[in-house]
């Protein structure tokens, strides 16, 4: 069995690079845990932790949701399926559009309530310096 702080596990399904499942795992777990037959495995392992502040942005790129996670691979993804009702699925704000990462929790909700205060030109800009096409990052986060 390996030990792991925490480890995320994503699954693309067959050839449809959209269908994509993730799992956190914390502790320990035996290797066979994250097989599953037909599927590409790609394991990320999160020894030490990080805070990230993200946007989101609808596919017209004319709403945008800034959030705070510590797991940025699982909280896109719950974005992405609608999981959570709220501002991101009423907008439907499902592309990851940017990020940036915190050292400490406490630097991180300090950034995003920053960030959240900026007018939306300001956010623009920042998407523009570092994703200057609007893609959706979810898949370069793998």
């Amino acid at each position: 069995m390996a030990e792991y702080e925490r480890m995320t596990v994503c699954f693309e399904s067959g050839n449809d690079r959209d269908d994509i499942s993730c799992k956190t795992f914390s502790g320990k777990h035996p290797a066979n845990c994250i097989l599953q037959q037909g599927c590409i495995v790609r394991i990320f392992l999160m020894e030490e932790r990080q805070y990230y502040v993200y946007f989101m942005a609808s596919r017209s790129n004319s709403v945008l949701y800034v959030g705070v996670t510590n797991d940025l691979i699982r909280r896109v993804y719950e974005h992405k399926s609608h999981r959570i009702k709220g501002f991101s699925k009423r907008y439907n704000t499902d592309k990851l559009v940017y990020y940036e990462a915190c050292e400490d929790v406490l630097g991180a909700i300090w950034r995003e309530k920053q960030v959240k205060g900026l007018l939306r030109a300001k956010k623009n800009e920042l998407v523009d310096a570092f994703n200057p096409n609007w893609d959706d990052l979810y898949k370069t986060l793998f």
